[in-house]
């Protein structure tokens, strides 16, 4: 969008939300750069230039905006939508995979060399992956300065910088102000001590958003121990590459509050990137209720509930195992067998609040149980233990970076994997907006109130309409089941 200027110099004059993330806004004269919702009065179009991403800014020498602070805008809903290696490199760089494994081991995911992701990100974001994955180690260190009380040199290095030089220009740099100027510029309550381990933030979205379907799912299909609903938030512990940790997330006005307790801060921004996408938060909610309200039969429900996200998660191996144990089953019996799962081979953890236990058990882990000791069927026996090993020894990669196309067909070839999970799979643990659910139960039975089309097939042919967006559209399709997944819990 940042190549149509028109556009973006409408947008940026009505102060539009609904743009932030897409495009960042840099003035010439003052060389700063700015999410398109700015406070301040707009500067003449003659002095405004655009960029894809906050790294293109900061590598064209740009400084973020004090006042609407571009860097904590929500992230370009493209990375959803695309399917594209771009897309793929943005999802891997935003989990911290170039932090981890650098460039090469980004591209090796990839499948390609890394001069060409380097180019391929230069030509569509003007930045590569090194200014990318710094533009969000500066993020992640301006969210530890301003919410915690850790020492700047355990900060530096908790954000991924190799030296606390580096730390210090990054963030002048970024910020135009040193660490200690933006450490006293933020509020001083909205801190919390650094021994505690925990770090309060705001998680910004895309508004609409109807958390109803969101967290009553969540909370309907918590597995005991590894996830709770308390007090008005979700709450699940997270197996992390430094550690573990634990979060709240509770919905607000304009934003979800995020409350995270690691036990290494160095897995701030994977843990910030997961829960984002657990919520769905980088969504563009107008896009698709848009595309979905143009459809007569489901323009009752997106007007009744619009912006509803897709439940995600935050381990896509770990949802593929629960989307097993939750074949022909209830919702109940499913939080039974993956609690036993989780007693079993889970790793105990401690909770000052009590509710959470465990992590829920790795694939490795998960790879050296005893089929009897399973109270399943024969044929889902089979099922698990042959997805688990797939996983364990890597021929199964699930990643936030993978090839939609090519895990649906590495899926649909393990024994018991059927359209439905595959699907399921799709949606939640790959994030593939446009995966679609003809033969679940909860579709047939809207479908049959709607009036649409009752055999898969033909709903399948109907719900052509509705592409990209088929993932949201069964969202809305839920919802007219009166089931406790569309309801935020009392």
């Amino acid at each position: 969008m940042h190549t149509d200027t028109e556009r973006c110099v409408r947008a940026v004059r009505s102060k539009d939300a609904r743009f932030d993330g897409w495009f960042f806004t840099a003035v010439l004269t003052t060389r700063i750069y700015c999410r398109p919702s700015c406070p301040v009065v707009p500067p003449k179009a003659a002095n405004m230039t655009f960029y894809p991403s906050a790294a293109a800014c900061q590598q064209a020498g740009f400084r973020a905006c004090k006042r609407c602070r571009p860097d904590t805008s929500p992230g370009s809903p493209e990375w959803n939508a695309r399917a594209d290696s771009v897309a793929r490199a943005m999802r891997l760089i935003q989990d911290g995979v170039v932090d981890r494994e650098g460039v090469p081991g980004l591209a090796a995911r990839l499948g390609y060399s890394a001069r060409q992701v380097e180019r391929q990100l230069l030509a569509e974001l003007g930045a590569g992956p090194l200014a990318l994955a710094r533009s969000q180690r500066a993020q992640t260190a301006r969210v530890l300065i301003e919410t915690t009380e850790l020492p700047m040199a355990e900060v530096a290095f908790a954000a991924g910088f190799s030296s606390i030089r580096t730390f210090n220009d990054t963030v002048r740099e970024v910020f135009a102000l040193a660490p200690g100027e933006l450490r006293s510029r933020a509020a001083r309550g909205a801190r919390t001590p650094g021994t505690s381990g925990a770090i309060s933030l705001r998680l910004p979205y895309r508004a609409p958003l109807t958390p109803g379907n969101l967290f009553g799912h969540l909370a309907a299909t918590a597995v005991p121990g590894v996830e709770e609903w308390r007090d008005g938030a979700y709450r699940r512990t997270l197996t992390l590459p430094h550690g573990h940790g634990i979060v709240a997330l509770t919905p607000q006005s304009g934003h979800i509050d995020c409350r995270l307790s690691l036990t290494d801060p160095r897995d701030l921004t994977q843990a910030i990137s997961r829960c984002r996408r657990l919520l769905d938060l980088d969504a563009d909610p107008v896009a698709v209720d848009e595309q979905l309200r143009s459809d007569p039969l489901l323009a009752p429900l997106v007007d009744e509930g619009p912006g509803r996200r897709v439940p995600r998660t935050v381990d896509p191996a770990e949802f593929a195992v629960r989307a097993v144990l939750g074949q022909q089953v209830s919702t109940a019996a499913a939080r039974t067998h993956a609690a036993r799962l989780v007693r079993a081979h889970g790793i105990p953890v401690e909770d000052p609040e009590g509710g959470l236990t465990h992590l829920f058990p790795t694939s490795e882990a998960l790879a050296g149980l005893d089929p009897e000791a399973l109270a399943l069927p024969r044929s889902r026996r089979t099922t698990l233990t042959t997805l688990v090993a797939a996983l364990a020894d890597g021929s199964l990669r699930l990643e936030e970076g993978a090839d939609w196309t090519d895990v649906r067909a590495e899926l649909a070839a393990l024994p018991g994997f059927g359209p439905w999970t595959v699907e399921v799979v799709a949606m939640r643990a790959l994030g593939d907006p446009d995966a679609f659910l003809p033969t679940d139960l909860g579709i047939r039975r809207a479908a049959e109130q709607l009036g649409l089309p009752a055999t898969p097939a033909a709903l399948t042919a109907r719900a052509e309409r509705w592409r990209p967006w088929r993932a949201y559209a069964v969202q809305y399709l839920w919802t007219v089941d009166d089931h406790p997944i569309n309801h935020l819990p009392a």
